[in-house]
């Protein structure tokens, strides 16, 4: 990917560069390379007992995660779309791949550079979720009351909250909880939010990390938002269905629903596999456990449902070989701007534990735009990992 003996040569394949660039960095700094300073010490054989440079300063290796292949099918799925796609391990941490875009060639930077082309999207960035944030206000029901699934909800297709209403494009008419997330259904979540209150969602967004920071090999996500307490019922009943003042970073959400998909437990991701240094291995990952934020009982019933929404609604076709659970949202974002469009998800088969996250900005609903990339991405998985 990137040879930095006597300046830096990047890869051969146009694709390749264009895919690395925000992990690798530029020449001139436009991009930073944390996760390789991090490793500087190790990637230079440096002892910090003796301090000296060892195996006569011969310069080390590193080894990433990232997939290749994944990672250009990834940034080929995208398109002309501005966003983030990613894909981690939900059982070993190792990220497969983390594309953002627009991105640009290191050895041929454009003079005309879009708004936002140095941001690595995937962890720096935030965003209003839409109903993707829906897992979230359904985990926080299931935590607080398991009796939950057995409650049924009556969608008009508006819910009066106050002087104003919560309303769905169409009626959903009386639902069990399982179809009324299946259907995305904002008055049934706008009911169960409302149910749990502004201050223990608030009290289950901080358990369940959702705006936390994620850190790994030197690297540190942004913060997310969410802010319920003290706002008017409305505004609560929004906060539940990923509007209002939510925010999201990628990186974090897509962990969380890795421990949905790791029976509740988190596993932190990172991007560094290993450093060599003259044949001899001075830094290995080792997979990082986190806390234990949800029930295993809540996160069996989370991935049931999120299965279900690929059966009923997305279509098990899109990922053939795949046990895939998933849920979109088409995020509001104000002003004359499409809505962004969003996905987040897992895989339940043991041989690909893996969960993943698409953001596209400005690109309309969630359904439409993020399921043809995530299957175009997940079959090169199963053609690279299989």
């Amino acid at each position: 990917l990137l040879d930095l003996n006597g300046g830096r040569t990047y890869s051969q394949s146009l694709a390749l560069r264009q895919a690395t660039v925000h992990w690798l960095g530029d020449r001139f700094g436009s991009i930073s390379a944390p996760a390789l300073a991090h490793h500087a010490e190790a990637l230079a054989g440096f002892d910090p007992i003796n301090g000296v440079y060892s195996y006569n300063k011969i310069g080390g290796v590193a080894e990433l995660t990232l997939s290749a292949r994944v990672q250009m099918a990834a940034l080929e799925a995208m398109g002309d779309y501005k966003g983030t796609v990613a894909i981690y391990n939900y059982k070993t941490g190792e990220i497969l791949c983390a594309v953002t875009t627009p991105t640009y060639d290191p050895d041929n930077i454009p003079e005309l550079k879009p708004e936002g082309l140095y941001m690595n999207r995937f962890v720096q960035s935030k965003y209003i979720p839409g109903s993707i944030f829906k897992v979230v206000t359904l985990a926080a029901a299931l935590e607080s009351d398991p009796a939950i699934t057995n409650q049924t909800f009556t969608c008009t297709g508006s819910m009066e909250v106050g002087v104003e209403e919560i309303t769905c494009i169409v009626p959903h008419g009386k639902q069990t909880l399982k179809e009324a997330f299946c259907n995305s259904c904002n008055c049934a979540f706008a009911r169960l939010t409302l149910q749990l209150g502004a201050k223990r969602m608030e009290q289950y967004v901080e358990k369940f990390g959702i705006t936390k920071t994620v850190s790994f090999d030197g690297i540190t996500s942004a913060e997310g938002n969410f802010q319920a307490v003290g706002a008017e019922d409305l505004n609560v009943a929004w906060s539940g269905i990923g509007q209002y003042l939510d925010q999201v970073n990628p990186c974090a959400y897509m962990v969380f629903l890795g421990a949905v998909g790791n029976g509740g437990k988190v596993i932190l991701p990172h991007i560094v596999d290993k450093v060599t240094v003259d044949g001899k291995i001075t830094y290995e990952a080792e997979t990082r456990s986190g806390q234990q934020i949800m029930t295993e009982k809540t996160a069996r019933i989370l991935q049931e449902y999120l299965q279900n929404n690929v059966t009923v609604k997305y279509g098990a076709t899109n990922f053939p070989g795949l046990t895939v659970g998933a849920k979109t949202g088409t995020a509001e974002v104000g002003g004359e701007q499409k809505p962004n469009a969003m996905l987040t998800g897992f895989v339940a088969d043991t041989d690909l534990p893996l969960a993943f996250i698409v953001c596209v900005e400005d690109a309309g609903y969630g359904r439409a735009v993020c399921i043809p990339i995530i299957s175009e991405i997940l079959a090169t998985v199963c053609e690279t990992e299989r």
